[in-house]
């Protein structure tokens, strides 16, 4: 169990040429271990002959496709749980602690949650303890799973065989619909959008508002007061 979720957590990395040159080897350490189901095996088996044989440009894009464009399929845990609310940075630091309980230290560019990293710490405990800490997880596995299946992506398989190294049942749940990756980017309006209340239709005259008049001493010392408000 231990040398396969460290294979599976090598597969979700991002598969750039050196990534893949260690492929072979990661397919060995999944057929000597031999702790999935054998058709588990073949899915993944599977994947990686597709990540060596396809060009490099096309698997990358799909990965990028995949997993950082999209909600729903994002390796990043706690993303599934908090969003962008405040839990997710105690919930980090928290997951940070036990893996330094465990003597693990990230590298600075890695993100405590992300799925990869997770099953890494997974792979040094015992493997009940082990089991047992996959299952807390499982739920949001479950859901990436689907999301995966619902993209038709071989990804999938990797989810698949973490939920059955867990003891969990491998199943499709129901997602929520993810909005469309044009709206997720959408600015929200300033102030509501600028407003023509008030304003004429092309070719009719404009309304004129007669302002008082302020001083020149008046007007420099408001533009002061706005510049040192700015």
């Amino acid at each position: 169990m231990k040398l396969t979720l460290r294979a599976i957590a090598y597969l979700l990395r991002y598969p750039d040429a050196e990534m893949r040159l260690h492929l072979p080897e990661v397919r060995g350490v999944l057929d000597t271990e031999a702790a999935l189901s054998s058709a588990r095996q073949c899915a993944i088996v599977a994947l990686i002959e597709r990540l060596l044989s396809a060009p490099d440009m096309t698997v990358e894009a799909e990965y990028i496709e995949m997993f950082d464009r999209g909600h729903r399929t994002s390796l990043l845990l706690f993303e599934h749980v908090h969003g962008d609310s405040r839990d997710r940075g105690p919930a980090m630091v928290d997951l940070i602690q036990t893996y330094e309980k465990a003597g693990l230290y990230l590298h600075p560019e890695q993100m405590p949650d992300d799925l990869p990293v997770v099953l890494e710490y997974a792979s040094s405990q015992p493997a009940d303890e082990a089991r047992a800490f996959l299952s807390e997880i499982a739920h949001i596995v479950r859901v990436i799973y689907s999301a995966l299946v619902d993209r038709g992506s071989a990804y999938a398989c990797l989810a698949a065989a973490v939920l059955e190294l867990a003891g969990e049942k491998v199943e499709v749940v129901a997602l929520e619909q993810e909005p469309e990756l044009d709206e997720q980017w959408t600015e929200p309006e300033v102030f509501g959008g600028c407003s023509s209340a008030g304003q004429s239709k092309p070719g009719q005259a404009q309304p004129i508002k007669i302002m008082s008049h302020v001083t020149n001493a008046a007007s420099k010392s408001q533009s002061t007061h706005q510049g040192v408000r700015a």
